[in-house]
Order: structure tokens, then sequence, then C-alpha cells
């Protein structure tokens, strides 16, 4: 039986004002990684970021776009995943210095988690937290904690052997009067969610396992919708970025080097523009 993966899946828990997530992801972990060269470790990581990215954007209420960053003084200087309400994905980490560590504070060391949201429509804002929990999930769940005031569980799982990432989140829905019998079925539900081992949600179709968690409970499945990889980057941008660049400069670069070459980070792709192209940035009087 082929599985589908590359899809999240959003609940609802009836009468209980909770609600559930579960992403499960193969493809777009595979397109993310081969792009580059990263151990075990590191990709392990990324692809729990990236899952864990997935859910987060399918908390938002509208159109836009996320970004998650991990930045620390550790081996991993900075690690971030963008993702939009389409469920487009990329990820990238920089790395300080070479490392055989493996757990979060050994890659990250001190430092924080940054999410910072774009709605097409409105103003941006930015939430940070310290990195002071054991795992990712646990760290994303004390964001929820003190940015949101949401009660909120993750689960996230990454395997580069298999070359998958899958996460699940629980969130209660603060919108009922029983306040007690909110916080109790919330924590039945996470009690539950947190049996979820990691050969179950990779080898599992969605609907398979949420019966097999939840078969006692009364769940409303929603449309899946499908993730991939999606890198954002553009020659539009890429001139954005020209523009803040001085006149003189540009002239020195285009002399020494005939062109002025910027590569993406993300994608590894390389934009080239050359004199005639940046005619307009050339001007000493262009700001």
């Amino acid at each position: 039986m082929t599985i589908k993966n590359d899809v999240l899946n959003r609940y609802l828990f009836d009468d209980m004002h909770v609600r559930g997530e579960l992403v499960q992801l193969k493809q777009t972990y595979q397109d993310i990684m081969n792009l580059h060269d990263y151990s075990p470790a590191v990709s392990q990581l990324l692809g729990e970021l990236v899952a864990a990215t997935c859910l987060l954007t399918a908390t938002l209420k509208f159109e836009g776009e996320i970004a998650v960053q991990l930045q620390g003084d550790g081996p991993i200087g900075y690690l971030a995943v963008n993702g939009n309400h389409k469920q487009e994905m990329r990820g990238i980490v920089r790395m300080s210095e070479e490392t055989e560590a493996t757990t979060l504070k050994g890659l990250i060391g001190k430092g924080n988690m940054v999410i910072t949201i774009r709605p097409d429509q409105g103003e941006p804002y930015q939430g940070v937290v310290a990195l002071e929990k054991d795992t990712l999930a646990d760290c994303l769940a004390h964001y929820f904690e003190v940015s949101e005031q949401i009660p909120t569980k993750i689960w996230l799982f990454s395997d580069n052997d298999k070359q998958q990432a899958a996460g699940s989140l629980v969130q209660l829905l603060p919108d009922g009067d029983d306040k007690d019998k909110q916080q109790l079925d919330f924590e039945h539900l996470c009690q539950i969610t947190n049996t979820i081992k990691s050969d179950e949600i990779f080898n599992l179709e969605a609907e398979t396992l949420l019966y097999r968690l939840y078969h006692q409970e009364t769940v409303q499945l929603f449309d899946p919708q499908p993730v991939c990889y999606q890198c954002s980057c553009s020659e539009e941008k890429c001139l954005t970025a020209i523009a803040q660049i001085e006149p003189s400069e540009l002239k020195s670069i285009i002399k020494e080097q005939g062109k002025v070459s910027m590569t993406c980070d993300y994608c590894m792709t390389t934009y080239d523009f050359d004199e005639l192209k940046l005619q307009p940035f050339l001007s000493e009087t262009k700001h």
C-alpha cells in the first residue's frame, strides 16, 4: 500500500473544544535535504523544524507567511524554515563549525527561537522564546504558553535514514464555559497522542493512525492539505537587495567580475545580472 505522504490533516474533537493536526512528510523532506550536505543529526533537527513549521502554519487563520528560526552560540549558528498558508516549505542551516553533537542544546547551544508571522494583509509580528527545553517540541509548547497563552502540545519525528519527518499537534480551544473539563479533555488527548510511535506516523495512513489513536473519541476530519518544497527566491527579490548596494560598489563588482551574482542559500539557484540589467542601480542619484 502506498502511504500518502506530504499532507497535513486538521481535525476537531467533537464536544471537547480541542483541535488536532497531523503532518507526514517524505518528498518535501528529501527535496530540502538533497540540496545540501548536512550531517544526520543536523538533518534530523531541520526535519523536525520543517514538520513543526507545517503545524504552526496550519494554526494561522489568515493567508500569509511564517518564518521559524533557531539561533544560538553552538555549532549551528542559524537554522530556519519558511512556510506559507499553501504549505510551501523551504529550510536552511548555517554551521559555524562541524560537530558530532546530536541534542538540541549540543547543536544550538544557548539561544532563542524567533517566530515571525507576516500576514498578506496587516502588520507582521514576532515572538521570541529562549531555547531552554531539551527538545524542539517542548520549546514550541513553551512558545505557545508564553506568547499565545494557549495550551498546546507538539510531537515531532525526523529520521534521516528513512528520509522522512512528521509531527502532531493538540491544542485547546478556549471557547467553552467549563474550563476544568476543557483542561481534563486536553490532558486526556495529550496522553493518548503521546503513545504515537515513529514507525506508526511514518508508515500508516493518516486516517488509520487517527482511528488507532482516537477510536473512542468523535473526530471531525477536514480535507487534507498537500505540503511541498518551494523556494520563494526570485530575480525581483535579488534586485530589491541589489538596490541597497551603493552604486560605486556595484560598479567595482562589475568591473572586477563582469556581472553581479547572487546565490540563494536555500535552493542554491544563482542569479546573474550584467551591467545593462543593473543600469537603473548604477546612477549616483538613485537614492
